[in-house]
């Protein structure tokens, strides 16, 4: 359990090192943090810091009154962490948190594929294009006869795809630009461009 940065994927790009290599890499800018609440064991039964990031006009009034004297922060996420008494409310976090070579645990939302077929899906292998057939992308047999005489739960369907929580872990750092609010990333990032992402250290 540590403490991570919320920010948002921009995309993808390409550097090159000293030595001529080139790396891919992904992009996240990340805004500075600010701690905005710390949960305790004795008093929320869990031990976490409470982070927010980029400014919001409009706040509901429970909102509002939590951050009364702090940033107007749209995004508000929380991270599990061994000691909340090392922060404290009103303390900003930003980039410089991470260093190249660190390893990270980066959390977002895949990007949506819709109502997709079980080829698509599931990696199901198409039936034979020729010799009259007409199984081409079917998934074919779902289940036994008389006995159970039901489809058994949980079985590889066609149905929704993407759009789901998703961790990629163990990438590493390539570059930590705190004058730029920026973290290079060796590896690619769930989720579209402009996408909400977490980032903690592995």
């Amino acid at each position: 359990m540590s403490i991570g940065l919320i920010g948002r994927k921009v995309g993808m790009t390409q550097i090159f090192q000293d030595d001529g290599t080139m790396i891919p890499v992904s992009v996240l800018a990340i805004e500075p943090n600010t701690v905005t609440r710390l949960r305790t064991p004795d008093r929320d039964g869990y031990a976490a810091v409470q982070l927010g990031v980029e400014p919001s006009r409009k706040l509901t009034k429970p909102e509002a009154g939590q951050l009364r004297d702090l940033p107007k922060v749209a995004v508000i996420r929380e991270f599990r962490v061994e000691d909340p008494a090392a922060y404290a409310v009103g303390q900003t976090l930003d980039v410089s948190l991470f260093a190249a070579g660190d390893l990270i645990d980066v959390t977002g939302t895949s990007k949506g594929k819709g109502f997709a077929g079980t080829v698509k899906r599931h990696n199901f292998r198409r039936g034979p294009k020729t010799h009259g057939s007409d199984h081409h992308r079917e998934p074919g047999s779902i289940g036994p006869g008389t006995t159970p005489g039901r489809v058994y739960r949980g079985s590889r369907m066609a149905g929704h795809m993407g759009d789901e929580r998703v961790t990629v872990k163990k990438l590493r750092v390539v570059r930590a630009d705190a004058d730029r609010n920026l973290l290079l990333v060796r590896g690619s990032i769930p989720g579209a461009p402009n996408a909400l992402v977490l980032v903690k250290k592995a």
